[in-house]
């Protein structure tokens, strides 16, 4: 039986296979594919904007994400028991996808478009060439034109809905970018951010709209490695979880965090059973 996903009304990009035994997930943009031998249920997930479907193993982990708008009718047909969680609070889809499997892959299917490449340095050669017109137009008086054309500008802006393009006349952009760059940097080095997390008033924030946690509640930050995983979770002061955010940290960051706002780091390899308790115990998780 084969099964396929169509992206935003294009050819199908991502292919899912189902021989009764082993089900295969091929994106068809790279070519790659993932086999999943007798995968327990299907959660079908819409959070953060987003629509998909997370392929789980029998203790619930993730073995595949797959972004994108699938037909039930379809799905039903496998005989893999469908998880409906579109209607599931926030926080408890962010923590069913952030509980991943070992080998654990996310297949888009879409191709990234040419414009979005070609963005930033659109962007940049925009503003070089702005930059160069602004100082050419002042030095010769032309302001009254330049001020024209910069209404113009806008206008057609705001009627293509292209509003990044605005970027393209801000010569600032060329400093504003790398000037931020550096302050993030040299605020990772003094501990007052690792990554997403920062403090401020006594609260340990984590960005992405994910709720604050009191400084007095957090006890330690946990650096974690699991067979091929790696992420963080952040503990209360019994060792109960708050927070997963599963992917690369910098250990020095967080040293030098930790170390600076009175927590203790620790940086362990866990195991299956110590990762799916704490994975199953969080409350709030950043996908």
């Amino acid at each position: 039986m084969r099964l396929t996903l169509y992206g935003s009304g294009q050819r199908p990009l991502t292919e899912l296979t189902w021989d009764g035994e082993t089900l295969t997930a091929t994106d068809t943009v790279i070519g790659e594919s993932v086999r999943m031998t007798r995968p327990a249920s299907i959660y079908h997930y819409e959070c953060d904007m987003a629509t998909g479907l997370a392929v789980l193993d029998i203790d619930g982990l993730v073995l595949v994400d797959l972004p994108g708008a699938w037909n039930l009718r379809h799905l039903a047909a496998l005989g893999i028991p469908i998880l409906d969680g579109r209607r599931d609070p926030v926080a408890r889809t962010r923590t069913m996808l952030a509980g991943r499997a070992p080998g654990w892959r996310r297949l888009r299917g879409v191709p990234r478009p040419a414009l979005v490449r070609w963005r930033m340095p659109l962007v940049y050669g925009g503003a070089l060439i702005t930059l160069a017109a602004t100082a050419y137009l002042i030095s010769i008086g032309a302001y009254a034109a330049w001020r024209v054309a910069s209404v113009i500008f806008r206008v057609v802006v705001d009627l293509v809905e292209v509003k990044w393009l605005a970027l393209a006349l801000s010569p600032a952009l060329l400093a504003l970018r790398p000037i931020r760059t550096a302050l993030r940097r040299r605020r990772s080095r003094t501990g007052k951010i690792a990554g997403p997390l920062s403090v401020r008033g006594g609260w340990l924030r984590l960005e992405h709209d994910i709720p604050d946690v009191s400084l007095e509640r957090t006890g330690s930050l946990l650096l974690y490695r699991y067979e091929d995983l790696r992420g963080l979770f952040v503990l209360d002061t019994h060792d109960r979880p708050l927070r997963h955010v599963p992917g690369p940290w910098s250990p020095d960051d967080l040293h030098r965090f930790a170390e600076r706002h009175g927590l203790r780091l620790a940086v362990h390899r866990i195991s299956r059973q110590e990762y799916l308790r704490l994975v199953r115990a969080c409350p709030q998780a950043l996908p």
